[in-house]
């Protein structure tokens, strides 16, 4: 689930686990009524929180033997469930499991957070930006333990990085001010919703002029995006332009005048999910 600040995906995220009671309408889990029979989901279920809800004094390795019995692991397969958890999110090696949790840094209290959501094979899991302040290489390290556990569960996640939610989900929402808008893998949003490739060329100052009628030449209904001491942006509709004459129209032009740099790039998740946050925006701002 993606949105902006204030779509509503941490509140229904708590309305799923419980934490709020849905105003109207309900939902199911593995056929169960979150409004009547929440005791029997909470059996099945695992959620990471946007901030961390962690005891300060107990140690990481404590934290999931609490957790696992929660989930009624016991004896040989409670230790076995906390060992594995621990190795998975890279907090096993160097003691780090045995020190208190008050003298992790925020990164490893995230990546402990995640283990406790998965602890006891829940088949539902929510999480909640779960790679919030991880360094890039504990951010690759939870990708991996994340694309591991979703094989044999369902997993709900919300994010803010387009590039975690290309890496780690199926199907992707897009939330804007309490509705999904859309829905759909990451290629169909970009078919539905980037009907533009991006074009980018570097002149000197003195030659915007003539990379102004290139593209005018190559798609009349272009729309500049960017410009500044002779670098340009354009967005280019899909439907009038074909990428070899693009590239036969950027050969021509070199005999003509000096072109320092060019790149023609497809619709990125980034353009799909600011066009869907800003067109219900503004829908929003002429219905007020």
């Amino acid at each position: 689930m993606l949105g902006p600040n204030g779509a509503g995906k941490t509140s229904f995220i708590n309305m799923m686990t419980g934490l709020l009671t849905p105003t109207s309408g309900t939902a199911l889990v593995q056929g169960l009524d979150i409004r009547s029979n929440m005791d029997e989901i909470y059996a099945s279920m695992g959620v990471c929180p946007q901030h961390d809800l962690l005891w300060e004094t107990l140690t990481g390795r404590e934290h999931l033997l609490f957790y696992a019995r929660l989930k009624n692991l016991k004896g040989a397969a409670l230790i076995q469930a906390v060992e594995e958890s621990l190795k998975s999110v890279n907090l096993f090696h160097g003691g780090v499991a045995d020190k208190p949790v008050g003298k992790y840094s925020g990164g490893m209290k995230r990546r402990l957070s995640v283990a406790i959501s998965l602890i006891g094979d829940p088949k539902v899991v929510y999480m909640d930006e779960p790679s919030t302040g991880l360094d890039p290489a504990s951010r690759n390290n939870l990708w991996n333990v994340i694309k591991n556990a979703k094989k044999d569960r369902a997993i709900v996640l919300t994010t803010h990085s387009m590039e975690e939610a290309e890496v780690l989900c199926d199907r992707l929402g897009i939330f804007v001010t309490g509705t999904l808008q859309c829905i759909g893998n990451p290629k169909q949003l970009k078919a539905r919703y980037g009907g533009s490739y991006v074009f980018t060329m570097t002149t000197s100052s003195n030659e915007e002029e003539e990379v102004d009628l290139l593209v005018q030449k190559l798609s009349p209904n272009a729309k500049k995006i960017y410009q500044i001491s002779g670098t340009q942006k354009y967005g280019l509709p899909k439907q009038e332009v074909k990428i070899a004459n693009v590239f036969r129209a950027v050969e021509n032009a070199k005999v003509r005048f000096t072109v320092q740099a060019w790149g023609l790039a497809d619709t990125t998740l980034e353009d799909v999910f600011i066009k869907v946050a800003k067109g219900v925006q503004s829908h929003d701002n002429v219905l007020i």
